[in-house]
């Protein structure tokens, strides 16, 4: 399961968390399934974010700004304000499409409060994680 994380300059770990957290919920997933974050490659740095991955210990993937737009057809919500900045409706779900690789699946649509946005996609891969 790949996390797509949209977020502000400056959020904080706590607020990445709850969203995730959120969002996993909403799918019925345990955060044990979680195999990678992927956000922006121009958030990739962000404090909040790197500490977030660091605490579920998995990787982070950086999409470059311009692949997102490859993945807007799949994109199940639509922000105007980021179609307009990155030329896809939402930068969360995006990434994890991006992040999942060729034939993923959209399994959480975005969830969005006010600095953070999460999504979630499965891999076309077999989970290793699986039982």
């Amino acid at each position: 399961m790949i996390a797509g994380i949209g977020l502000r300059s400056g959020t904080s770990e706590a607020d990445i968390l709850a969203c995730l957290t959120q969002a996993l919920a909403a799918a019925g997933v345990g955060s044990e399934r979680l195999g990678r974050i992927a956000t922006l490659a121009s958030r990739f740095s962000e404090p909040g974010l790197v500490a977030a991955a660091r605490t579920h210990q998995v990787e982070l993937v950086a999409i470059p700004d311009e692949a997102l737009a490859g993945f807007e057809a799949a994109c199940a919500t639509r922000s105007t304000r980021i179609a307009g900045l990155y030329g896809v409706g939402s930068v969360a779900e995006a990434a994890a499409l991006a992040a999942a690789g060729p034939g993923a699946v959209l399994v959480q649509p975005r969830i969005a409060t006010s600095r953070v946005t999460c999504a979630l996609a499965r891999s076309a891969e077999p989970d290793k994680n699986a039982l």
